[in-house]
């Protein structure tokens, strides 16, 4: 198992996985839901953590809405270096957005690569 973040820092968990807060947020309740066991990417994961992830997803989404009531959210996983993924250790963003927060949120993750 990985340990990344301390026990203080977990926001909800399950056997496979845990979700934080990050530590180098874009917004109100950035969150990051990990595996516990270490691996780099996405798809070398078990479905079993894959589910562990998706059921962390849903309820820190949960926990989000209540405490800071966004507009909305995207999500994403980085997966290799072209991507953008620093951290070898997979761990996928829970990102709330606020209306406003952005001059022109079209096309959302999509704009990532700017044409």
């Amino acid at each position: 198992m990985c340990e990344l973040c301390t026990p203080a820092e977990v926001l909800t968990d399950n056997a496979l996985a845990y979700a934080r807060l990050d530590s180098n947020s874009l917004s109100r309740g950035h969150t990051l839901i990990v595996p516990r066991r270490h691996v780099a990417d996405y798809f070398d994961m078990t479905v079993q953590e894959q589910a562990a992830i998706g059921e962390l997803l849903r309820t820190a989404r949960d926990m989000i809405v209540e405490r800071h009531s966004p507009d909305g959210f995207n999500i994403g996983v980085n997966v290799g270096k072209a991507a953008g993924q620093n951290r070898m250790h997979v761990h996928m963003h829970l990102i709330p957005r606020y209306s406003g927060d952005v001059a022109d949120p079209s096309g959302g993750v999509r704009c990532v690569l700017r044409k």
